[in-house]
């Protein structure tokens, strides 16, 4: 007995080191069923991987991510995930249809490694090889450029191909980008034709720009070369640039919110995609076109002289938290040494003309008429200004506040004739709203909050039984014996309205495409970028 186990255990033994009772690997055994060839069943996984390594490192400086993909093959054992799963139900074939379809997003299929991809299928699906060994490489190119491939077109397409904030020094809103999490996801992806569909952007606008942009039939030559991006007619420009706009994910806003479109000069209150109101607005004047160059002039120089404007209004999203009515124009140090200063030395009287206060070490100069402004060089300016409340205040009546770190809000404006202009980039970077006190009506808490802001600005209350507290104020600002001093004062907005203050050219309105100018020359910093990626 103990004999007859002892053979046993040397033939089973003898056996296994033959490999007469190897097993089989998931993608041998798929191809083996799908091609009804046993060729596939001798598929070594050993002797894979040490292929499928050695073309993973001379693939590594050609790909995208190259830490991430040997991270997840790592993970995986090195096994061809993508063609085990996707191959013989035909997903990957749906891959390379989506890539050959991608110049409807603007893209270049090269990109991608569309040509490579296709002729890798049409290899194993011809099914010709004589031994296994040749099956290997194969199935290792395949593997490795649908997983560049897939990478790659999810991230465009998702994501957008630049990083906005890597293109803009005012571009302040937090994009989501793809991240070593999101493209091990992407690889472990159970349905990869699901993925690809649910990556496509759904936004009608986007939709209709598609439309738009195959007419101008930007395709790649055959051989897969880039269309010369100087031939690209000015509107298929700003079709492209715009798409890449919309494929950059923007947190969520929620219901209501109110954007800015620095281009259209305009104003929209969204509440569930309705709009509540619409208006025009006036924003920061555009840079010289020489910007850079003088830029370059004052950091060797360090002349104030030198130092070129920079007035744009930059893009961000924030919250509103409240309202000055009657506000105090804290006057910035560029605009005080830019204009206050000049204003001050050719008129001793322009401060207290209009209403402004001057504050030396934070003390309040008493009479700023004397001071002797030609003693003082504007680049060391010691003194600081404020405006003070009143009809001849720059901000006008109103100001909405929100938080970001650049010191822009929105406000009202002393100076109504800028509405009439067609060109509304005119100020030094805050934008001034067309209908203040429409605005500030949608952003307060309730009519008892917008009567009292009404009353502060010598308006009657909407709620008539309030009249004999408005004339009360009234009286009182009236008063000849005790001076009344405007003051501002602060209201509490509603919870949870978003400021966009975005940058398009190009959308959809009522169904129709709208055009405007790129009047901070973001579109051309825009391309210049996207270009290399065609």
């Amino acid at each position: 007995m103990k004999r007859s186990l002892l053979l046993i255990f040397l033939f089973a033994a003898l056996f296994s080191s033959c490999r007469w009772f190897k097993d089989t690997p998931e993608v041998g055994l798929v191809l083996s069923e799908h091609f009804n060839n046993k060729l596939y069943k001798d598929f070594d996984t050993a002797v894979y991987n040490v292929l499928f390594k050695k073309h993973l490192d001379s693939a590594g400086s050609k790909f995208s991510n190259p830490k991430v993909v040997t991270a997840f093959y790592k993970a995986n054992n090195f096994e061809p995930v993508l063609v085990t799963r996707f191959f013989a139900d035909g997903q990957l074939d749906s891959l390379a249809a989506y890539i050959s379809r991608s110049p409807e997003h603007g893209f270049n299929p090269k990109s991608f490694r569309y040509r490579q991809i296709e002729e890798l299928l049409q290899t194993l699906k011809e099914n010709k090889f004589k031994d296994i060994a040749e099956v290997y490489p194969v199935i290792a190119d395949l593997e490795l450029n649908a997983a560049e491939g897939l990478i790659k077109y999810n991230n465009y397409v998702n994501y957008g191909v630049v990083n906005p904030r890597k293109v803009f020094s005012r571009y302040y809103i937090p994009v989501a980008r793809p991240d070593s999490l999101s493209i091990s996801k992407v690889l472990a992806t159970e349905n990869m034709v699901r993925l690809l569909n649910d990556v496509q952007p759904k936004d009608k606008g986007y939709m209709i720009f598609k439309q738009q942009l195959a007419k101008f039939r930007l395709k790649p030559n055959a051989d897969g070369a880039r269309d010369d991006a100087n031939a690209i007619s000015p509107v298929a420009k700003t079709l492209l640039v715009n798409m890449e706009r919309l494929r950059w994910k923007m947190p969520d806003m929620g219901e209501e919110y109110v954007e800015v479109n620095i281009p259209d000069f305009s104003l929209t209150w969204f509440n569930d995609k309705d709009t509540v109101t619409h208006m025009k607005v006036c924003v920061g004047g555009p840079r010289n076109e020489d910007y850079a160059e003088q830029l370059k002039l004052f950091i060797k120089t360090g002349k104030l002289d030198d130092k070129p404007k920079n007035h744009e209004t930059p893009v961000m999203l924030s919250k509103f938290n409240s309202i000055q009515v009657n506000p105090v124009w804290n006057i910035p140090v560029s605009i005080a040494r830019s204009e206050i200063y000049y204003q001050a030395l050719r008129d001793p009287y322009y401060l207290s003309n209009n209403n402004i206060n001057v504050y030396y070490k934070g003390r309040l100069v008493g009479d700023p008429d004397t001071i002797q402004w030609n003693k003082y060089p504007r680049e060391k300016l010691p003194f600081q200004f404020k405006q003070g409340s009143g009809g001849g205040n720059a901000l006008g009546k109103f100001k909405f506040v929100f938080e970001n770190g650049s010191s822009i809000y929105l406000h009202d404006t002393n100076n109504k004739s800028a509405f009439r202009l067609a060109n509304r980039a005119i100020s030094h970077g805050c934008v001034r709203v067309e209908n203040p006190l429409n605005f500030a009506q949608n952003l307060v808490k309730d009519k008892y909050q917008y009567d009292d802001l009404r009353m502060e600005v010598n308006l009657p209350p909407t709620d008539t039984t309030r009249m004999a507290v408005y004339k009360k104020k009234l009286a009182k600002k009236a008063d000849t014996v005790n001076v009344f001093k405007l003051k501002p004062k602060w209201f509490g907005v509603k919870k949870d309205v978003d400021i966009l203050i975005n940058y398009r050219t190009a959308w959809i309105e009522n169904g129709r495409l709208q055009f405007r100018p790129d009047v901070y020359r973001l579109d051309a910093a825009l391309w210049d970028a996207m270009k290399k990626f065609r």
